[in-house]
């Protein structure tokens, strides 16, 4: 357990980076690209998670557990008052810097009604900080993780197809206004994103990905839980199984904001280009810089800015306080 000092260092460090993080997706968002830029979105969530660091894990399990199944029910109580009382009430965009002159738009659209909702994908640095906070080096916690996150996802989808079959929750949705424009039940599997999910509380009965409800969040956290647990055993013994991820893994900032200048690029060009070829390249070069960097001992430049500014600010206190 950290000591207060400690825990305020932390927090310190967290917020400078998540102010990095940040200000790179707000020049990220100024390229024109097709891509949802999440950097803008992650400082915030950085920043959100401050109150959480150093929290007893017994605690943090109620947190998250309640944030999950809650935070998406007070998203679908408070988007009706946003469309209501904001206009526009989402940026149809990326943040950039310019959306500082509509701050109640990109309020809401980060918090509530854009392609990455804060308040309810908190949820998952929440269950990040549990899951980073166990003896990840055990077994039995990998296991468990793998287990627990296969059931979790097995079960969010289950409950989902039972409420909107058996109980009816489909046919309600299909009667919608917005049931009746868009092709729901093949929306499902894929996605909701850009559907008002406002008029009937048979919304957060849906499991479909990007639809922010208690069953989409415990779907995809259970996953991700699947997966941390899945990788953690494998590399138990051979380490270096997935060196090609974690190599590349370890400069994600970096990585990612060179992707989206890349496909910013690609975007615009008059002839479509073929996009396996171009995920390809992308995803070989980016490995072979990921190992280059490992082998050298090296950090990617945006990894280097965010690590500094950190550093600094977490040692801020210690010399302020002499």
């Amino acid at each position: 357990m950290h000591d207060r000092t400690g825990i305020s260092r932390d927090r310190r460090g967290i917020a400078a980076r998540a102010v990095v993080i940040a200000m790179v997706g707000l020049m990220l968002g100024g390229l024109e690209t097709n891509i949802a830029v999440i950097l803008f979105h992650y400082g915030i969530l950085f920043l959100m998670a401050l109150p959480f660091i150093g929290m007893p894990l017994r605690r943090l399990c109620w947190w998250a557990a309640g944030w999950t199944l809650i935070s998406p029910v007070a998203a679908f109580l408070l988007r009706p008052w946003v469309g209501t009382n904001i206009n526009p009430s989402d940026l149809d965009g990326n943040p950039a810097l310019e959306h500082f002159a509509q701050p109640a738009t990109l309020l809401a659209d980060i918090l509530v009604t854009g392609y990455y909702p804060a308040l309810q994908w908190l949820s998952y640095l929440l269950l990040g900080i549990l899951i980073g906070r166990l003896n990840l080096r055990s077994f039995g916690v990998q296991a468990g993780l793998l287990v627990a996150g296969v059931g979790l996802a097995g079960l969010s989808k289950f409950v989902s197809a039972f409420l909107l079959g058996p109980l009816g929750g489909l046919a309600v949705l299909l009667e919608t206004p917005q049931g009746r424009r868009y092709d729901i039940e093949a929306m499902l599997p894929v996605s909701l994103t850009g559907i008002d999910q406002t008029g009937t509380w048979w919304w957060l009965a849906v499991s479909a990905p990007h639809s922010g409800t208690p069953l989409d969040l415990m779907h995809t956290a259970g996953t991700a839980a699947a997966v941390v647990g899945l990788c953690l055993m494998a590399t138990r013994r051979l380490q270096w199984l997935l060196l090609p991820l974690s190599a590349p893994g370890a400069i994600t900032l970096s990585l990612y904001s060179l992707h989206i200048w890349i496909m910013s690029i690609v975007d615009q060009q008059e002839i479509p280009l073929d996009p396996a070829p171009v995920y390809w390249a992308q995803a070989a070069v980016f490995i072979a810089i990921g190992l280059l960097l490992r082998k050298l001992g090296a950090r990617g430049p945006l990894e280097y800015v965010a690590a500094g500014a950190s550093d600094v600010a977490r040692s801020a206190g210690a010399v302020s306080r002499r």
